[in-house]
């Protein structure tokens, strides 16, 4: 069994059923298979693709982006979803990175296919709106290529600390394994309708929002719009959505908004960042709808705790694994902890990925004796709920999106004129955390937090660009020369 294939009995069992709202328009699971099975066509036949090729999918959300993501895993080859608020020079690095040489992307995104082509001439650009446009019947794929569970469906691509992305490997299996796992735990049925707001090239997006209602019968309301809060309201009070997974700053806005009337929501999933504990409360008691908070990262494809939707519900934990997942607390050696005891939560089961793409040394440190370590620290307690206390690797949570400060400071220490750079999260309660960064000027600089900031602006992602620049004489450091974070924390 592969992905393409399980949707294709997904649509063979309900051709008429609408699979996704878009605006006004409405397609039918035959539709988007058919349109699959184009996409697929023109991948093998206009542009070579052969199985295991990797093909780059850079789109915002759009109907298009679930016939592309199908019609290549239909092909044999592999996805690989793009950050969509990456610049050229981020991008040109995933490309080479994954030996990408055909991406799939839109009219305004393919503006920027000259900067991406410079850095890799073999590139060659797959506009979606030429898809439906003067296909022939021949370009038409209706017989896939022969995948199997454990062949690689996806790259997501997750920050790295070394300020470098990692492909994480997720194969047909891990990612099928995790959409049966969140069919029971979310218990999913195909009159659902997944409101999904939130961009699809995210790995919880991916899973959550697009695979398991698509694999389970139901249907997905792709929402235009989440500015403001109301236009979202509308279309999900519109299409009668039944299901909502998002995060924690949707919440909290949803809790401080005016509603237009009673939700048709049956539940609610918070992930990609931690949940506050007032925000649960204040939502559950506006709208009583239960509020599930989850955990998960892109190697687990991506989900792996969530607090039961019959059970307890503990605000600030996490909740307990998800079937056919097994969680534990170890000690840098290797050895499991008891209850209450701190240290890193490890993960095993068939939904951990397969290992970093091109990465051996990158895997060998993740990968122990069968459990992924997450490098997030916290605790069980008695009654078998996790807990985070903090995060083993220097990382920001910004939209519920990874940013790691390494990637961030290595693009200040090319301004000329800085000497030091560091970077640290604010905690800002509408993006959960922003970066800040410290800067010091080499001897007879003089350095400006406005020039440093659209230097940053160009080079980097807009939601990775300091929103604050410190410029210091020099930062702290301690003996051994190692910059003390903890105490520009303090300072910010």
């Amino acid at each position: 069994m592969n992905l393409a294939r399980a949707f294709a009995d997904s649509a063979h069992k309900r051709p008429g059923k609408v699979a996704l709202y878009w605006g006004e328009r409405q397609y039918t699971y035959a539709e988007l298979w058919e349109q699959s099975c184009l996409f697929s066509g023109q991948l093998r036949r206009r542009f070579g693709i052969k199985p295991g090729d990797r093909a780059g999918l850079w789109l915002k959300n759009c109907a298009e982006f679930i016939p592309a993501l199908f019609g290549i895993l239909h092909a044999g080859a592999v996805a690989v979803p793009i950050n969509n608020f990456l610049k050229p020079d981020e991008v040109n690095y995933i490309l080479a990175d994954a030996g990408i040489d055909v991406l799939i992307t839109d009219a305004e995104l393919s503006a920027h296919f000259r900067a991406l082509a410079a850095a890799r001439p073999q590139l060659r650009l797959f506009q979606v709106q030429e898809a439906a446009t003067g296909v022939q019947e021949q370009e038409r794929e209706a017989r896939g290529q022969p995948r199997h569970s454990g062949d690689l469906a996806v790259l997501i691509y997750t920050s790295g600390t070394t300020g470098r992305p990692k492909g994480a490997m997720l194969s047909h299996g891990n990612l099928l394994h995790n959409v049966e796992s969140c069919r029971i735990v979310l218990q999913t049925v195909e009159a659902d309708r997944f409101a999904v707001l939130l961009p699809m090239f995210h790995s919880y997006m991916l899973t959550v929002g697009l695979l398991l209602p698509l694999l389970v019968g139901g249907s997905i309301v792709l929402v235009k719009s989440l500015h403001p809060v109301r236009s979202a309201l509308e279309e999900i009070l519109q299409r009668q959505a039944t299901v909502l997974p998002a995060i924690p700053q949707f919440y909290r806005s949803l809790a401080n908004a005016p509603i237009p009337g009673p939700l048709p929501l049956r539940l609610c999933v918070s992930g990609a960042a931690p949940l506050p504990a007032q925000v649960l409360v204040e939502f559950e008691a506006k709208f009583q709808i239960p509020l599930i908070e989850g955990y998960g990262l892109s190697e687990a494809s991506p989900v792996v705790t969530k607090n039961p939707l019959d059970g307890a519900r503990k605000p600030g934990s996490i909740g307990v694994p998800i079937p056919n997942v097994e969680v534990s607390i170890q000690d840098e050696a290797g050895r499991e902890l008891g209850a209450n005891e701190i240290g890193e939560l490890c993960v095993r089961g068939g939904n951990v990925m397969l290992g970093y793409w091109n990465q051996p040394q990158e895997t060998a440190r993740v990968l122990r004796k069968g459990w992924l370590l997450t490098g997030d620290i916290g605790c069980r307690d008695a009654e078998g709920y996790y807990f985070i206390t903090d995060r083993k690797k220097d990382m920001l949570l910004v939209n519920g999106i990874n940013v790691y400060p390494r990637e961030i400071e290595e693009v200040l220490y090319q301004f000329p004129g800085v000497k030091e750079a560091a970077v640290i999260g604010k905690p800002d309660s509408r993006r959960g955390e922003q970066p800040v960064a410290f800067i010091a000027p080499n001897d007879g600089a003089v350095l400006e937090e406005k020039a440093v900031q659209q230097f940053a602006r160009k080079r980097l992602a807009d939601y990775k660009v300091p929103r604050k620049v410190v410029v210091l004489p020099a930062l702290p450091r301690n003996a051994t020369g190692k910059i003390l974070k903890t105490t520009l924390r303090q300072m910010s």
